[in-house]
Parts: C-alpha cells; structure tokens; sequence
C-alpha cells in the first residue's frame, strides 16, 4: 500500500530552523510531484512547496520562498522540508503529499498524503 510518513517536527523558537522528512513507499517516488503543505486550525491545507520533474525544479509559496527548501533523496524514497527562520505563523501541521497533476498549487492535485506532523514556533 502506498504511505507518507511525515517526521521532524516540534517545536522551535522564531527564528530557528527545523527539517521535516517524509517517507515515501508503495509509489515509484519519480514518477509523482512531491509537495509540502501545511493546515492552520480550521482551514484548508495550503500549499508550500513542491518538487517537479524528479526534482528538478522546486517552486514555493510566497510566504515561504527563501526559507523553506524542498529536497529529495531517492535512494531512501525521502522528501525532506528544510526551515529556517521560522515566525510563529508558520505553526501548523505540516502534510506530504503525492500526485500526479500540473495543477501543483492545489490539494486536488494530490492523491496521497501523510498524517502530518506539527510544527509550533514559538515567540
């Protein structure tokens, strides 16, 4: 069966840096987009980054973009979320996800997800 299994989160204060994994089984991990989102309290979950084209090319969200770096390591079937200088709205629960749609920015672009992992920045 396919999992993601989000792991490395926790919690940090502003301004420090914290690296989320998620591992990957029962997909051929290059033949997906990989992304990143992340779930406010009672909000939909938004989107933060993702890796295309085998990782070839990463694109992020505004809020995030030059702090959040996506990366892959194929051989264990691991995506990984690099944070650093973190501000306390970046608290959330962040998910893995996979798909296989262009429409990248969008959860219905993903079939399968993790059970997310929280992350809680602290002022």
């Amino acid at each position: 069966q396919v999992q993601l299994v989000e792991s490395g989160g926790g919690l940090v204060q502003a301004g420090g840096s914290l690296r989320l994994s998620c591992v990957v089984s029962g997909l051929a991990f290059d033949d997906y987009t990989m992304a990143w989102f992340r779930q406010f309290p009672g909000k939909e979950r938004e989107f933060v980054g993702t890796t295309i084209w085998g990782g070839g090319v990463t694109h992020y969200a505004d809020s995030v973009k030059a702090r959040f770096t996506i990366s892959r390591e194929d051989a264990k079937n691991t995506l990984y979320l690099q944070m650093t200088n973190l501000k306390s709205e970046d608290t959330a629960v962040y998910y893995c996800a996979a798909g296989r749609s262009i429409e990248v920015e969008s959860q219905r672009a993903y079939e399968y997800w993790g059970q997310g992992t929280q992350v809680i920045v602290s002022s």
